[in-house]
């Protein structure tokens, strides 16, 4: 029902039902379900091994969430030697009980790809639905658990009390506070009379917890990626402070102390593998101070919080910014982000709380935007409430050789309309099928807005888009008036 309707106030409600329904120990796993994630923080299961599974679907639904969940845990838990069997013999049981379409939810919640029109954001609201709660005070302790399924069984058992009880604790990772996009400098400093402006970095978002010394690194996501973060641990420790929690970004420097690219410092920090004296040094920058010996400061305005950072962290690892009035300055701290490298600006509201998980207007971010015209080459269906349309577009410069070379693929930016008029021009095109592809005959130009080009292993002109999302679609342009594989890579050597 939530895939079929549009209605986000008939997904919320449907939710709220849902939840309501379910007994007392099966909230935890049914809320984290409903949003699309499992309650283990790695599965480490792909879909070459479950596409490889021969598990015949039951003709009538008998599985129940605590049957599930137990499978989970153990898959999550078989490790070494045999894992690989362990794991697909326990799959393989569990497909076997569930029906087809319990068995295509179950597809996506492993492979982290359901797509049923439920995220986060929407559960939270069924949440408050659920139990008659303010959505803030769901959201508030969301931002302080980190863990949607554990608010859920909270707000379940005792209501708004239980969910006021809910405080930083340290090395409990908080969700992050997000930024809006804004158009310019310009448009994100137009209400605001003073404004702070930081250098956004395009490193690796951070969260670090210390308690005398131990010492914990989290990732945007809430993982806890300590054994691979040597560096930070190294920084932190030589802080003067008992108890902190620090935001931040990490990223990879060249010799010079300009940025490396984004995807070499994910290189280094996004491996599993503890490291000892990295090749690739990541350096930490710190933007915000959550807590301080013993004081939260999630609710202080960003100044004192700020203040509290100046006087923990030397300048060599606070991200560079400045307190600004009117916005030709703010344009300045923009022009001089992009010449140190960086991505771009962050504008944020001087007397703002720290709002976790929200992307409020009391932070705004400003980066340069790139468009390129590429072709559409394929297509996929889509899923969730986008079944039945072709979404996910398969997009190609032109080569020297009068061909296509593909660079990516998105879903992104695409209105109802917009999705209804290409399944059918698409399908106009259509030259041949592979499973859920559609291939076409490509003549078909759209314009691809992107944040950064890549180099990639993946296709063929060894470069791909960074967050490709659709502007539109340019009837007005054949495919030899398309951007060329030259072209995207003079851009990557400029990024």
């Amino acid at each position: 029902m939530v895939t079929a309707t549009r209605s986000r106030r008939e997904k919320i409600a449907t939710l709220a039902a849902c939840l309501r329904a379910m007994a007392p120990d099966e909230v935890a796993v049914g809320a984290s379900y409903l949003a699309g994630r499992p309650r283990q923080e790695r599965l480490d299961v792909g879909w070459r091994t479950l596409r490889a599974l021969e598990a015949q679907h039951a003709d009538e639904a008998e599985l129940e969430l605590l049957q599930v969940h137990n499978t989970l845990e153990g898959v999550a838990a078989a490790r070494g030697s045999g894992s690989r069997s362990a794991k697909a013999q326990l799959l393989t049981g569990l497909l076997r009980a569930a029906t087809h379409q319990e068995q295509q939810f179950l597809n996506g919640l492993i492979l982290g790809e359901l797509r049923q029109g439920a995220l986060e954001g929407v559960v939270a609201q069924a949440i408050a639905q659920a139990w008659g709660l303010p959505e803030g005070t769901v959201r508030r302790a969301w931002m302080l658990c980190g863990d949607l399924g554990t608010v859920a069984a909270a707000a379940a058992q005792g209501g708004a009390a239980r969910l006021d009880g809910f405080s930083l604790t340290l090395f409990r990772p908080l969700q992050p506070m997000l930024a809006q996009t804004a158009a310019s400098a310009s448009d994100a400093v137009e209400d605001l009379g003073r404004a702070i402006v930081d250098f956004k970095l395009d490193g690796a978002r951070i969260q670090v917890h210390r308690d005398g010394d131990q010492i914990r690194v989290f990732t945007r996501n809430l993982r806890d990626v300590t054994a691979r973060s040597p560096e930070v641990v190294a920084v932190t420790a030589g802080l003067r402070v008992t108890g902190v929690v620090l935001d931040g970004e990490v990223m990879a420097l060249r010799p010079d102390g300009t940025p490396q690219p984004f995807q070499d410092t994910m290189a280094r920090f996004g491996s599993d593998v503890a490291v000892d004296g990295p090749a690739v040094a990541l350096v930490p920058f710190f933007f915000d101070c959550l807590h301080a010996d013993g004081v939260d400061l999630l609710d202080e305005p960003l100044e004192r919080r700020r203040e509290a950072l100046a006087r923990l962290v030397p300048d060599q690892h606070r991200v560079w910014g400045e307190v600004v009035a009117g916005a030709d300055a703010a344009e300045a701290v923009y022009d001089a982000a992009l010449r140190a490298g960086h991505e771009g600006i962050v504008v944020k509201d001087p007397a703002s709380p720290y709002e976790a998980g929200r992307r409020g207007a009391a932070w705004r971010k400003v980066k340069p935007t790139h468009t390129l015209d590429l072709v559409v080459l394929a297509v996929e269906w889509g899923s969730g409430r986008r079944s039945g349309w072709l979404s996910n577009l398969h997009l190609g410069a032109r080569d020297a050789g009068g061909g296509f070379v593909m660079l990516g693929k998105t879903f992104k930016g695409m209105t109802d309309a917009v999705l209804d008029w290409q399944t059918k021009r698409l399908l106009e095109l259509e030259t041949h099928r592979e499973g859920h592809i559609v291939h076409v005959r490509p003549e078909l130009v759209v314009e691809v807005a992107f944040d950064g080009i890549q180099t990639s292993t993946r296709y063929p002109g060894g470069v791909a888009l960074r967050f490709a999302r659709v502007k539109a679609y340019r009837q007005d342009k054949s495919p030899a008036g398309a951007d060329t594989i030259d072209t995207v890579r003079a851009i990557r050597g400029d990024t």
